[in-house]
């Protein structure tokens, strides 16, 4: 009667969700004070008064078709105009209005990507620990997904792990800095490496190899670290990024992909990024967010608090004995749990009202995830709470 896939997905929700629910469940109980909830990436940070100042100014100065009507699919000439132009100036790119799509956020710009290149057989490769919704992307498009097991020491890309994943039928590879969940950034060396080896197997298989860079983390990033710009170092490089974590906009959806002209048979790839977009009812990006992402391109919302909230969550769980790398960039903390289980030691925090995800979701078991994305004084909070969770494990 009906798709029993569809039906699995929509009834069994992801382990986030599921902990994020379970949260507000157990908050009704104790109080939400007495709930401490990394589960979920929801930026805390306010969008900026930039962004209500555009949008209130575009709502009274422009014509209601403007703001509300359908755009072209693409979306807006004007809009990609700036988007790029800002790209280009801030990345050393060359991209202008024709090689933007908009989209609503990131995940449709990946999904988009996929089916835009997916063909019968093709597989598609991530690196743990990933985005665990990018198994269900690919597979939704009807390609295989393939992970390569996480380099824990660093969470760099464990490059010669890589190749040995690498096949014939290898369409493209989804890199994600920096990284959720491990707040890595990839560094240029990693970059460079990943690019060399992809340049080789195109030669060896006969075919493009692309690079899908999720990039919604990209302005957050600390100390003196930079992102490297992927599209500088491979050319066959689709950009799908969002602007829910820069400008605090996720629950407005608004984000793009970018194809480089380098990338190899531009007007075939661009074109079936817009089938994509089309088959997948994408009708076009939100008009009025379009038209603030334009107005404030290049801006970003005070990022500042999370480097305060990594700052303290590392130091804290560090100090009560938590074995963990010095978060580099996005908002996550990754852990080494205080037992091989990680679900088990998951659900050991619930009893200390911490509400951590499994590592084995994103690939990589034996850890955990942290979102830092909250206030500052739950954190302070909190952080006895891992003491004593610790201190059960000795």
């Amino acid at each position: 009667m009906v798709s029993e896939e569809m039906y699995r997905l929509g009834t069994k929700k992801s382990t986030i969700r599921a902990i994020f629910e379970y949260g507000r469940r157990r908050a009704a109980e104790v109080g939400a004070e007495n709930v401490f909830d990394f589960s979920l990436g929801n930026p805390n940070v306010p969008a900026p008064e930039f962004i209500r100042d555009a949008a209130v100014d575009i709502l009274m100065h422009s014509a209601p078709p403007e703001v509300h009507g359908y755009t072209i699919a693409p979306g807006k000439p004007e809009v990609r105009e700036t988007i790029a132009a800002d790209m280009s100036k801030r990345f050393d790119m060359r991209v202008t209005g024709k090689n933007l799509f908009m989209t609503a956020g990131a995940a449709a710009s990946v999904t988009i990507t996929l089916k835009a290149l997916c063909e019968a057989g093709d597989e598609f490769v991530a690196f743990a620990p990933f985005f665990p919704e990018y198994r269900v992307f690919v597979e939704a498009v009807g390609g295989r997904f393939v992970a390569v097991p996480a380099k824990t020491d660093d969470f760099q890309i464990d490059v010669d792990a890589f190749e040995h994943a690498l096949t014939p039928q290898t369409k493209a590879v989804i890199v994600n800095s920096p990284n959720n969940p491990s707040g890595a950034v990839y560094s240029a060396q990693t970059i460079t490496r990943l690019a060399h080896l992809l340049r080789a197997k195109e030669e060896a298989y006969g075919h493009p190899i692309f690079i899908i860079a999720d990039e919604p983390y990209r302005e957050l990033v600390y100390g003196e670290l930079t992102v490297p710009c992927i599209p500088n170092f491979y050319d066959n490089t689709i950009v799908c990024y969002s602007y829910s974590k820069s400008l605090s906009l996720p629950g407005e959806r608004i984000g793009y992909i970018a194809v480089p002209d380098a990338v190899a048979d531009f007007d075939r790839v661009y074109g079936a990024v817009a089938g994509a977009a089309r088959v997948l009812t994408h009708v076009n990006a939100p008009s009025l967010w379009q038209l603030v992402a334009a107005r404030c391109a290049g801006l970003t919302a005070d990022l500042s608090t999370y480097r305060t909230n990594a700052r303290l969550l590392y130091e804290g769980l560090t100090a009560a004995g938590f074995d963990c790398m010095r978060p580099q960039g996005a908002f996550y903390l990754f852990p080494k749990a205080l037992e091989p289980d990680d679900y088990a030691f998951c659900e050991r925090a619930k009893g200390y009202d911490l509400l951590l995800v499994p590592g084995t979701d994103f690939g990589c078991p034996g850890y955990f995830r942290a979102a830092y994305c909250v206030g500052t004084e739950l954190i302070r909070r909190a952080l006895p709470r891992f003491q004593k969770l610790a201190e059960s494990y000795r």
